[in-house]
């Protein structure tokens, strides 16, 4: 994720043309870093949120809103003083740094007409919000920076503003070809020599723009012949012409079954050729692109926070299970000589009479298939007690062996019930979800109880994902192995269309037949939605097994989600749900 000046310039260009000529209604500042300025327009009230977070500085419109204190910060008060009903004239950025600008008119106390500069820098730790007047002293900031903390440009009121050249850029519009080829360095990579001397590009707009150039980012500026630096001049030149002067995109690339990844004012050319493992999705506009991939990521990260301890506990116990898997299939395969050692001490014994004494291995005919066997021996026993020996041995073996055959199926089954814990804990979007797969988790009796303050169990609302095929036919997917067996066994009529992904832990899939016949459409991609809630989901493909769900049964003390079916149809599947519609019940 980049936050760079071309981002910053499709967002100057979405508040100049929602914003200029409107009115300040409101400031407010509902945290230490952060400013919401509701402004008036001709279509009604605009909000913009700009953050100056170290971590997250941002410029987005919104329609959110949050409270704030109670008694505003003293930053708030002075640009309520000087801006309030004040008219926005225009909305610039410096060359392609990661700086708006908006230039704001005012009244005075005299009644005069003045400018006032806000000065927002969206740079990382240098993030700031400033405010200056028509000579370009900073009037106040958001963050104060004495110069204690920097030699290279104090923030304070009375100092004069400007935007200090720590990178020794150049602003690549109206670069020629000439300048191009001249900053060239053979020790550089092409991405890096775009990185290293121009603003406004990240790294991952370099790759991406040289990927829709079919250019290899990676190759060295010394590998060029020199038509290859000129072509490579030339197409840096249209690049950013075409960038800068035409409309720029807003998308977020999503990874399969795993959230955003990756959001960009430049076209994301390089996930959406893989398909098979990341989705991306085009916005109308650069705000509902950072909306959007921000309250995701907030979502996703939360989720990982509130279950950390869930998921230790289930990868943990996994991992032991895996391990335990390991060892008994390695014991079983130290069983496969049984019957032999049986045999050995079988014929010993039959041919005890005739067999020598203190030899190292002895032969003897195999009445069973009447070959010729040889029996290894220890000399300084008697054939008795060899024969013993080896009886031994069977009978351990044969122990060890029964107590496999019902221990590895109940490993094998506590594996595929924590991997599909797992899944759920990955898939869950609220606490809702998670409280149901923690019930789950303290039923297996993996960890303690959490129960209400009356002592009762906590009971979640949580509802199976509901989604309508292209062909209008309802899907529903279960979040969860608790919601997984309500889903097929008492939510589901023997009619329905059950699915699931083959021999993979994952969601129980239904598709409401309405006693109708399903288009082969519904069936695929009620199977991507199998697929994609699926711990095969990173497949490009995957089988799916379906079946009427009136030949789906549950096994007396299985655990959650774990069904048998004798009988029943496949389908290849991706994971790609981009077809469906979801549905909020």
């Amino acid at each position: 994720m980049a936050f760079d000046g071309i981002l910053v310039r499709a967002l100057r260009n979405e508040l100049e043309s929602e914003l200029t000529d409107a009115r300040i209604n409101k400031i407010a500042q509902p945290e230490p870093e952060e400013l919401i300025i509701t402004f008036k327009t001709r279509n009604g009230l605009k909000k913009v949120l700009i953050s100056a977070n170290a971590s997250l500085p941002l410029i987005y419109l919104t329609e959110d809103n949050k409270q704030s204190p109670q008694t505003a910060p003293g930053f708030c008060m002075l640009l309520r003083k000087h801006l309030n009903s004040a008219r926005l004239i225009s909305v610039t950025q410096p060359g392609l740094e990661r700086v708006i600008v908006l230039t704001i008119e005012h009244l005075d106390e005299m009644g005069d007409l003045k400018m006032k500069y806000l000065n927002i820098e969206l740079m990382g730790k240098y993030s700031n919000i400033i405010f200056t007047d028509d000579r370009g002293i900073i009037l106040d900031s958001i963050r104060h920076v004495p110069p204690s903390v920097s030699s290279v440009r104090t923030v304070l009121p009375g100092q004069p503003y400007f935007i200090p050249d720590t990178q020794n850029k150049v602003n690549p519009e109206g670069v020629t070809e000439e300048f191009f080829l001249s900053a060239l360095d053979d020790k550089d990579r092409i991405s890096d020599s775009i990185f290293k001397h121009y603003t406004g590009f990240s790294s991952p707009a370099v790759n991406e723009l040289l990927y829709r150039e079919g250019l290899d980012p990676d190759r060295y500026i010394s590998e060029l012949s020199e038509q290859e630096r000129k072509d490579l001049a030339a197409r840096f030149v249209r690049i950013v012409n075409d960038l800068l002067n035409g409309p720029l995109t807003a998308e977020i690339a999503y990874e399969n079954g795993l959230g955003p990844v990756q959001y960009s004012a430049v076209p994301l050319d390089s996930y959406r050729s893989l398909e098979e493992e990341y989705t991306v999705k085009t916005f109308e506009s650069a705000s509902l692109m950072l909306k959007t991939y921000f309250s995701e990521r907030n979502i996703t990260t939360n989720m990982r926070q509130k279950s950390q301890d869930m998921r230790k506990v289930a990868e943990t116990l996994l991992s032991r299970a895996v391990k335990k898997l390991d060892l008994q299939e390695k014991q079983m395969k130290d069983t496969e000589k049984r019957e032999t050692y049986r045999l050995y001490g079988e014929l010993l014994n039959a041919y005890s009479y005739q067999l020598p004494v203190g030899e190292k291995a002895v032969s003897v005919l195999n009445y069973y298939d009447n070959t010729e066997l040889k029996i290894p021996t220890d000399p300084d026993l008697s054939i008795a007690d060899n024969a013993k020996r080896y009886f031994d041995k069977y009978t351990k073996q044969k122990r060890t062996w029964q107590a496999l055959e019902e221990l590895i199926p109940q490993t094998q089954s506590e594996i595929e019930h924590l991997s599909s814990i797992v899944l759920a804990i990955d898939i869950a979007r609220d606490n809702e979800d998670l409280q149901q797969i923690r019930e789950e988790m303290a039923d297996a009796g993996f960890i303690k109880r959490q129960l209400g303050k009356n002592g009762r169990r906590i009971k979640s609302a949580s509802k199976p994902w509901h989604y309508v095929s292209s062909d209008g036919y309802d899907i529903y997917v279960g979040r969860n192995n608790l919601q997984n067996d309500m889903l097929t066994f008492k939510f589901a009529d023997g009619n329905d269309i059950w699915m699931h992904a083959k021999k993979a832990p994952g969601s129980h899939v239904i598709i409401r037949t309405r006693n109708e016949d399903i288009p082969d459409r519904t069936y695929e991609e009620a199977g991507a939605l199998a697929v994609y809630y699926s711990t095969v989901r990173d497949n490009p493909k995957a089988e799916v097994d379906y079946i009427e769900k009136k030949h789906v049964k549950k096994p007396n003390g299985g655990a959650p989600g774990f069904v048998v079916y004798y009988t029943n149809y496949s389908l290849m599947a991706s994971p790609d749900i981009s077809a469906l519609r979801q549905v909020q019940d």
